[in-house]
């Protein structure tokens, strides 16, 4: 006998439910009579749920499909938990999320994320974690800390993470216009068109001119060990002495990932903890002296950025509290939780945070980030004037025009253009140059960038430093500066009580 398609999701509906409180709780619950307690009132909560669902189904105004309900139902609940990596993922996100995950997709190439609730004073806008490299996104000016506020218009506090990325991603070549609010006062359009978005995972070669190696490691996936292996055996057969880690506008990846990679420092010891109320994920990733290829004692240092999140800041963590290396650029993102992704079925299923890591000296970075030992900026901050007319040159699309009667233009082409525009615009050259560049698609991104980077310079100056080891040292374990702030916060609050 046949179960028809309202009965089916209606099943489907309660037991998808109960395998979720499940997945939470199932644990444990065997374990202290409080939590048998709970068990019992979550059948109780289920037993109301199936109430209210089989009252909508029956006597709403309008007939309406039990699927809509359902998931209807799954999206509230991992709203109620108020964090921003929970989520149902519908038939659109898990193609989405398949799609990242198999290395390719259609869209502008930025990483986003999105808060769960939304007020006058505080919209839920979204914000760029990281743009990719080579993308749409990337090569006009898109940065990590940008919101996007406006998609094709609509305004995306209004709009849930499956509508914006329904709104971003579309066939290749065609156009979207965002929004872009940066700081507190530059908002501008951006006209981005739709590309093949390739996820990347490594690039590296030598300084030119010199023994650093260096790497830029774009995203954590299964490849990037074995590539990063790669770069260290191409360092060692150039004679490299000191090293350069570029971990700036990483969005993160998988956790083994990042093991494998700081085992190749790191001879013993904890790389990476994780920690729950769900004894199963509490676990230890500890180092092995067998993994480890990297030369020993050369000068190190990661650069990192706002954009530097996740998995990239357990890496940069791990170096840190072993003082292995040198970190120079901007605080980096402050996600410090740890997801996993189940299927409900074929076609939907949740993203659900079942830990929080803890770097080696037992700090969790979440919504803190990690400092840098010296930070550098990029972008130095613009006058009113100047922010006025970089709205302008980007709503103009000075560049890009210029770039389309253009294509073929050179370095000294380029630095000569860049010039123009900044006499107008009053805007520093170099970041006029690393825009007209990054346009000139005949071109992709160049491994590094002197002409524009600082951080890279600084970053060559610190590993060619005589005394580097000396600067090492007085460096600080991110437990050693939880623990000055804590101290500073009580000696404020003992001075203002006096």
């Amino acid at each position: 006998m046949k179960l028809n398609r309202r009965k089916l999701v209606k099943n489907s509906f309660i037991a998808l439910i109960l395998a979720m409180v499940v997945i939470g709780a199932s644990y444990c619950f065997a374990q202290v009579k409080a939590q048998n307690d709970s068990k019992a009132s979550s059948f109780q909560y289920m037993r109301k749920i199936n109430s209210v669902f089989d009252f909508v189904q029956q006597n709403y105004v309008d007939e309406i499909d039990p699927v809509v309900l359902y998931e209807g139902a799954l999206k509230g609940m991992f709203e109620a938990l108020g964090d921003p990596y929970s989520v149902y993922l519908d038939s659109d996100y898990m193609r989405d999320l398949t799609d990242t995950t198999e290395g390719s997709f259609g869209g502008v190439g930025l990483t986003i994320s999105k808060p769960v609730e939304s007020t006058p004073e505080k919209p839920a806008y979204v914000e760029v974690a990281s743009p990719l490299e080579d993308s749409p996104g990337a090569k006009a000016g898109i940065r990590a800390g940008d919101l996007i506020v406006a998609v094709e218009g609509r305004p995306t506090s209004e709009l849930t993470m499956n509508e914006v990325l329904g709104l971003l991603r579309g066939e290749v070549g065609t156009p979207v216009t965002i929004t872009i609010l940066r700081g507190t006062n530059m908002r501008f359009d951006v006209r981005l068109v739709r590309a093949l978005i390739e996820v990347p995972t490594a690039k590296y070669g030598m300084i030119e001119g010199t023994k650093i190696g260096y790497v830029r490691l774009i995203e954590f996936t299964p490849e990037t060990p074995i590539r990063f292996q790669d770069a260290l055996d191409s360092f060692e057969e150039n004679g490299y002495k000191s090293l350069i880690i570029d971990l700036r506008d990483n969005p993160g990846g998988l956790i083994n990932s990042v093991v494998d990679v700081a085992d190749k420092f790191i001879d013993k010891g904890v790389i990476v903890s994780t920690k729950s109320r769900i004894a199963i994920e509490n676990m230890e990733f500890k180092a092995s002296k067998d993994k480890t290829t990297a030369r020993k004692n050369i000068p190190i240092v990661v650069l990192i950025n706002k954009g530097s999140a996740s998995a990239s800041e357990i890496l940069s963590g791990a170096l840190k509290d072993y003082k292995m290396a040198y970190l120079v650029g901007e605080n980096t993102y402050g996600k410090g939780s740890v997801q996993q992704v189940r299927q409900l079925s074929d076609t939907d299923g949740f993203k659900l945070t079942m830990a929080r890591y803890y770097t080696p000296s037992d700090v969790n970075i979440d919504k803190i980030g990690i400092p840098p030992d010296l930070e550098i900026t990029n972008m130095e901050s613009l006058t009113k004037e100047q922010e006025d007319n970089y709205v302008k040159l980007v709503e103009d699309r000075v560049i890009e025009k210029l770039v389309e009667d253009n294509p073929e233009m050179t370095e000294k082409q380029i630095a000569e253009n860049a010039k123009v525009i900044s006499n107008d615009t009053k805007i520093d050259a170099r970041i006029i140059r690393k825009i007209i560049r990054n346009q000139v698609t005949k071109y992709s991104t160049p491994l590094y960038d002197l002409d524009y980077d600082l951080q890279l310079n600084e970053a060559i100056k610190i590993v060619s430093n005589p005394d580097f080891n000396t600067l090492l040292k007085k460096t600080k374990t991110l437990k050693q500066l939880q623990q000055e702030k804590e101290d500073k916060e009580l000696q404020s609050k003992t001075g203002n009580s006096k």
